[in-house]
C-alpha cells in the first residue's frame, strides 16, 4: 500500500513532511521525543485505524498509536513509520440507566469526566485530566478513586479492537474473553483499542485538595498516612507527594518555590462525613497551607493540570510497595525534598481496598498485594538540565528500589525500563505472551512495555 493508496483508504487526514502541518502532528506530550514518521493519520473511526495497521503491517514499518498522547517513553510516535493518531476520536456515550459509558479511544480523562459527571457519575481516572483513557486503563488505572471502585481496567466492561490483522473484534466477557483479560492491565501490546466500555459508579461532589506541611515533618506525614490509609474507608482516595510550592493565593508567598511533603485528599464518601475523613490527614503535622472543601470531581482530576503542560522533558521511575517501610520512607526523605522544579514530583499512592478484592491472575494487572504504588515523576522545561534531572530520578529509584518490589506500574515506566517487563507482570507474563502469539504473532503493536510473542 503506498501512502496515496492510504489517503484514499480513510476518512481522516494523512499528513507526510511534505504537508502542513507535519512538525505539529508528530509532536508528542514528551517534548525528549523527536522522532519523524512517515505519516501520521488522524483517524476518524476504527476503519481508518484498521487501514493504519494494514499499512504498516504491508510496508514492514512501525506502527505507533497514540491516544492522549502523555505516553513518556514516547510511544505515541516513531521514526519513519506512521502513526494512528487517535485525538480527533474522543466522543462519549452515557448509559445511565445501565451506568456504563463508552468513549472512543482519543478521549482524555476531561472528555469522560465532563459527559459522566453531567449524570452523578464516574469511573477511577488519573490524576490528570489531560491524560487519555487508553494508555492509562490499557496499563491498569490508578487514580483518586482506585481504593473505593478499583482500577480503571477492573471497570473495563468491552472494548472494540483493531487487530494486527486489520479485523476489528469486539472483546467482552462472551467474545474474545481472553483478550479483555489481556487488555486489563497489558498494555498495548495486543491490539489498537478504538472504544472502551466502563462500568460508573455515583460519585459527583467531593470533599478533598492539597494540604502541604514542612519538609522537616515529612517522615512523621509519611509515617503517619501509611498508618492512616491502612484502616481509612475506601472512599478515601488521597496519597502523599513531594512537590515544589507553585504560586496559587492560597500560599503563603514567602513559601512559593519551596519543597513541601504534601497530602492531596480525595474522599467520595458522604458529602457530610468529608471534613471528618480528611481532619486525620491535617493532623499529621502542622499544616502550612491547604486548599480543600467540597468540589466537583472533575475540578479535583484536573487541579494540577497547568503544572504538566506539553513541551516538558519527561523521565520516570516507578516501583510497587507491599509495605511503606521506616527504610522506604527514610529514602523518601533523603531524595523527595530534592525534587527539581515545581514540575517534577513524587507521588505514592495507595492501592489496595477494592483493588485487592480482585484476583492476581484475574486481569493482566499482577501486583494485588501491593499497597503502595510509586511514581518518581521527573518533569522539566529546560533541556538543559536533562542530565542532572535524570540523574535525580534514577538516584531515587535506586534508594527505594530494595524497599519495593521487583516490578511497578507499566505506565510510569521510561523507555529503559523495557528489561523490567516480566516483573511487571509476574505470574501472568506467560499467559500474557501466549495471548499476544495469537493475536499479534509478528509483533506488529510494539511500541510499548513490550511483551514478546
Amino acid at each position: 500500500m503506498t501512502i496515496e493508496q492510504l489517503r484514499e483508504r480513510v476518512r481522516g487526514p494523512v499528513i507526510t513532511s511534505a504537508d502542513p502541518g507535519y512538525d505539529q502532528a508528530r509532536v508528542v506530550y514528551n517534548a525528549m521525543i523527536d522522532l519523524h514518521p512517515q505519516a501520521v493519520v488522524r483517524c476518524a473511526n476504527a476503519g481508518d485505524v484498521a487501514a493504519v495497521a494494514d499499512f504498516a503491517r504491508d510496508n514492514a514499518v512501525d506502527l505507533a498509536v497514540r491516544g492522549g498522547g502523555h505516553s513518556v517513553p514516547g510511544f505515541g510516535t516513531c521514526e519513519g513509520g506512521v502513526v494512528a493518531d487517535l485525538s480527533g476520536m474522543r466522543g462519549v456515550r452515557v448509559d445511565a440507566e445501565r451506568r456504563t459509558a463508552r468513549a472512543e479511544g482519543g478521549a482524555t480523562w476531561g472528555d469522560f469526566n465532563a459527559a459522566t459527571h453531567a449524570y452523578g457519575l464516574a469511573t477511577t481516572g488519573g490524576i490528570i485530566s489531560t491524560t487519555g483513557i487508553g494508555g492509562l486503563t490499557l496499563g491498569g488505572g490508578i487514580g483518586y478513586l482506585a481504593r473505593g471502585l478499583g482500577l480503571s481496567c477492573d471497570n473495563l466492561v468491552s472494548a472494540d479492537v483493531v487487530l494486527a490483522s486489520g479485523e476489528i473484534v469486539v472483546a467482552d466477557e462472551l467474545r474474545n474473553p481472553d483478550l479483555l483479560w489481556a487488555l486489563r492491565g497489558g498494555g498495548g501490546n495486543f491490539g489498537a483499542v478504538t472504544s472502551f466500555e466502563y462500568r460508573l459508579s455515583p460519585v459527583s461532589e467531593i470533599y478533598g485538595g492539597p494540604i502541604f506541611f514542612d519538609l522537616e515533618h515529612a517522615a512523621q506525614v509519611l509515617r503517619g498516612f501509611r498508618d492512616l490509609i491502612a484502616e481509612a474507608p475506601e472512599q478515601l482516595g488521597a496519597f502523599p507527594a513531594f512537590q515544589i510550592a507553585p504560586p496559587l493565593p492560597f500560599i503563603p508567598e514567602q513559601r512559593h518555590g519551596v519543597a513541601h511533603i504534601a497530602v492531596v485528599t480525595c474522599w467520595a464518601g458522604p458529602a457530610e462525613d468529608g471534613p471528618a475523613a480528611v481532619a486525620p490527614l491535617r493532623d499529621l503535622a502542622p499544616v502550612v497551607a491547604e486548599h480543600v472543601g467540597p468540589m466537583p470531581y472533575p475540578a479535583l482530576n484536573s487541579a494540577f493540570d497547568a503544572l504538566v503542560p506539553p513541551g516538558l522533558q519527561h523521565y520516570w521511575k516507578a516501583n510497587f510497595a507491599t509495605e511503606l517501610t521506616d527504610d522506604m520512607i527514610a529514602a523518601h526523605v533523603q531524595h523527595g525534598p530534592r525534587v527539581p522544579v515545581v514540575n517534577s514530583t513524587v507521588h505514592i499512592y495507595p492501592i489496595d481496598g477494592a483493588c485487592h478484592r480482585v484476583a492476581a491472575d484475574e486481569t493482566a494487572f499482577a501486583y494485588r498485594d501491593a499497597n503502595f504504588a510509586t511514581v518518581i515523576a521527573g518533569m522539566w522545561p529546560d533541556p538543559a538540565d536533562n542530565e542532572a534531572n535524570i540523574e535525580w530520578v534514577r538516584d531515587y529509584y535506586a534508594a527505594t528500589a530494595p524497599h519495593s518490589e521487583e516490578g511497578g506500574y507499566v505506565n510510569f515506566m521510561a523507555a529503559d525500563d523495557q528489561g523490567r517487563v516480566k516483573a511487571n507482570y509476574r505470574q501472568n507474563y506467560d499467559r500474557l505472551a501466549e495471548i499476544k502469539r495469537r493475536y499479534d504473532p509478528d509483533n506488529l503493536f510494539h511500541l510499548n512495555q513490550n511483551i514478546i510473542p
